[in-house]
């Protein structure tokens, strides 16, 4: 049953390629709350791109339903289309248009025309900070430029949801500083954000809620410090003293209930089933092996650490 509160509803959705042995999306359900910053993250392969662009009704999934605002999307796509925007991960725009042509080429494309169209224009224009060069041609532009303008596109008909798909991936840090400051300020005013990366980093930053995706399933979704609290109570970080031996490092693999260990220098990070046992194993082995630590935590204090939690693995690039 639709629940107002919720601006996406997906459920039960499936969606396979042709070629595939395994399903891109293998029964994704999944609520994003009206008004969020919504953070869709996983590796590349998870699953997000096929996700996004059902939600986008540029794919239809091959069993399930998704509801926009209470619409299903077998029932009505055209009227799903006029209440979202979409920034793809590719850059498209046209090269040999300028920023303002780009803009009321895209413009018309959503319906718009007239005095309003030109208004729009010069809004976005004005929103990506890019007024000054409404009249240079695209192809000119920086990686963190066509970022921008792309970013003005999908908001030219006012969306009530915007999703982003890899936004800020292959550009300057000026450009990416601005696209936060600006999603940010979008959303404070109302809109909802469906933010797809696997920078964790950026998720942290702007989102307030998560879904995690991998190997095209959720395998875990709510508010990041809930997520944080409750599901990252298996990661234990230890820093110690000096690097820690390749012997060691299997010694710890070895101890009851530890599913993995990652080494990065004088770092370790640990997931373990019995975490409280596994900080007595792990500090009598230290002190058999004189292994001095510096610092011990129990439990995820980042996103990445909740990741490898739940997956037994560091994020794959």
């Amino acid at each position: 049953m639709y629940n107002p509160q919720n601006i996406i509803e997906v459920s039960s959705v499936y969606k396979s390629y042709r070629g595939s042995e395994k399903p891109a999306l293998d029964g994704i359900t999944l609520a994003v709350r009206k008004g969020s910053f919504f953070g869709l993250l996983g590796p590349n392969g998870a699953g997000k791109t096929t996700m996004l662009s059902i939600l986008c009704t540029l794919l239809s999934p091959d069993s399930g339903d998704v509801f926009i605002s209470g619409i299903s999307l077998k029932d009505n796509r055209t009227k799903i289309k006029g209440t979202i925007g979409y920034v793809p991960q590719d850059i498209a725009l046209y090269p040999t248009l300028t920023a303002r042509e780009n803009l009321s080429f895209f413009g018309k494309m959503q319906g718009l025309s007239g005095a309003f169209l030109k208004e729009r224009v010069d809004f976005c224009l004005a929103l990506a900070n890019m007024k000054n060069l409404s009249k240079k041609r695209v192809e000119t532009f920086s990686g963190g430029l066509k970022r921008r303008l792309s970013l003005a596109v999908g908001l030219l008909h006012s969306p009530r949801i915007l999703f982003l798909d890899e936004p800020t991936v292959g550009i300057d840090p000026q450009s990416r500083h601005f696209i936060y400051e600006s999603l940010q300020k979008m959303n404070a005013d109302g809109m909802t954000i469906v933010y797809t990366t696997h920078y964790l980093e950026e998720v942290e930053l702007l989102c307030d809620e998560i879904a995690i995706m991998d190997r095209g399933k959720i395998i875990s979704a709510g508010k990041v410090a809930e997520l944080l609290a409750f599901q990252g109570q298996g990661v234990l970080e230890i820093k110690t003293d000096a690097p820690v031996s390749e012997a060691v490092e299997q010694q710890l693999r070895a101890l009851p209930g530890v599913d993995s260990v990652a080494c990065k220098n004088k770092k370790l990070t640990l997931i373990s089933r019995s975490p409280t046992k596994t900080i007595a194993d792990v500090l009598t082995l230290f002190e058999r092996q004189g292994i001095g630590i510096v610092s011990l935590v129990h439990g995820a204090t980042n996103l990445e650490q909740l990741f490898m939690s739940l997956t037994g693995t560091v994020l794959r690039e």
